[in-house]
């Protein structure tokens, strides 16, 4: 028992470790019980703001405004996830090489360009906030109702750019401890204020919906704070000084050519989920949508850990390049692929005997909490071989071969699940059950691919 207190105290900690020389399974897990944590903060976001919402007068308005707006918002996720793809790459590369200062500098370079980006989006995002619901297939009063909320979100998109982008320079250095403890932070500063700043309290006025963005934004910027903060200052391997921030176009030029399909694979992704969450509001309504939604929620909480556990793949098969020791990085490759296919087998087994249970604790809407069961049962079908297709996304991403994953994305997302969610919903008239159904069958279909692609072993030639 004390070996294994020891070991998770050492993962806690995130000491410096050359993940290059121990054993896989420590080098694994080490990595993995951060990451996992980190990402089911992440998941927590989501979820504190659907618990206090779902108790607001107009529950099913606000439900639905956050849904709507997270998968709109899945268009930043998905360039921070992209960019933070490359700083993982380049910094595991060349902390794989022994040369902090190069992976500082890598780091610098990726911060830049992702600022620059996010910072457009973002303005455009506040804009037309409202007519962004609308498209989404939110009905004009409800739209009404949850623009501020979704302004907010969309006006805080750099500082969702930066979590996300300075966790993956923290993870590239395989320090996935510090960026574990950031999401902690942020989130127990929501957790703290969102029920304040949704029900007021004292002097502060009751804010409702909007209570809930302020509350994420506000969690969110402090973790963000904490990053930069064992960023710029902390004695840690992942220095950045001030003057690493010059653009160096050499430096540019390899983030670009790794970062931009890396984030046109998750765009690809979140654009099939904005298609799918538009479906179900415009064939289910309302409740079929918050249903829906509070399903996706529940899903991600368990969902990211996984994806979480699959990110040490990346940082195992960048570090181990860098090295030189090949063999080392498939074989972590394939130890992750064990651990992860263990983990969602019990979430698959969760879902399908607690759903009830767990949907009941979001909403007390018959109607809501049935969509979202029968949303669960469905998807949970699949979530064996989504665990194996998250390994291999990210063992591609870590190598630096991000257009692999983005092809494979492209057909297994805009060739096959719209066209099959569109003719399960509106053709065979199942409505939103037809989109559920399309969830677990591109995902198992994507895993095959990718499976099939890693043996191939192209990765192993890349060069970043």
């Amino acid at each position: 028992m004390k070996r294994y207190l020891n070991f998770l105290k050492r993962a806690f900690n995130g000491e410096d470790v050359d993940y290059t020389k121990i054993s896989i399974r420590s080098a694994v897990l080490l990595l993995a019980i951060p990451m996992m944590l980190e990402m089911a903060m992440e998941s927590v976001f989501a979820l504190v703001d659907l618990y206090f919402v779902g108790h607001l007068k107009e529950s099913g308005y606000a439900i639905q405004t956050v849904g709507l707006t997270e998968s709109v918002l899945s268009v930043m996720y998905s360039i921070a996830i992209g960019m933070s793809m490359a700083a993982t790459a380049l910094v595991a590369r060349r902390i794989g090489e022994k040369n902090p200062e190069q992976a500082s500098r890598s780091a610098a370079q990726v911060l830049f360009v992702s600022f620059i980006v996010t910072l457009v989006l973002s303005v455009f995002g506040v804009i037309y906030a409202e007519e962004i619901l609308i498209l989404m297939g939110s009905k004009p009063e409800a739209a009404a109702y949850g623009k501020d909320f979704t302004r907010l979100m969309m006006g805080s998109s750099v500082i969702i750019m930066l979590l996300f982008l300075i966790n993956g320079i923290f993870r590239g250095a395989g320090n996935a401890a510090i960026a574990m403890k950031s999401l902690w932070i942020a989130n127990i500063a929501n957790i703290i204020l969102c029920p304040v700043l949704i029900k007021g309290f004292g002097p502060i006025p009751a804010l409702g919906l909007t209570g809930a963005a302020l509350a994420t934004t506000i969690g969110r910027s402090i973790g963000v704070v904490y990053q930069l903060y064992h960023l710029l200052v902390a004695d840690t391997q992942i220095r950045i000084k001030l003057h690493y921030f010059k653009p160096n176009l050499k430096l540019i030029n390899s983030v670009v050519k790794i970062a931009t399909p890396g984030i046109f694979q998750f765009v690809i992704a979140s654009c099939s989920w904005i298609f799918l969450a538009k479906l179900v509001a415009t064939t289910g309504e309302e409740n079929a949508s918050a249903g829906y939604q509070t399903a996706l929620r529940l899903m991600m909480f368990f969902i990211l850990p996984a994806w979480g556990l699959s990110n040490a793949a990346s940082t195992l098969v960048g570090q181990n390049m860098g090295a030189n020791e090949i063999l080392r990085a498939e074989q972590s490759v394939m130890k992750t692929v064990k651990y992860n296919v263990v983990f969602m087998l019990i979430v698959s087994l969760i879902f399908f005997f607690l759903g009830d249970f767990l949907v009941g604790f979001f909403t007390q809407e018959t109607e809501i909490k049935n969509y979202a069961k029968n949303a669960l049962h469905i998807m949970s079908v699949g979530f064996v071989f989504y665990g194996i297709g998250m390994v291999m996304i990210n063992s591609f991403n870590g190598a630096g071969d991000t257009w692999t994953p983005t092809w494979v994305n492209f057909f297994g997302f805009w060739m096959f699940q719209i066209p099959f969610a569109y003719f399960l919903s509106e053709h065979l008239e199942m409505g939103p059950k037809g989109v559920f159904i399309s969830i677990p069958a591109a995902e198992t279909l994507i895993t095959v691919i990718a499976f099939i692609l890693f043996k191939k072993g192209k990765w192993k030639t890349m060069k970043v």
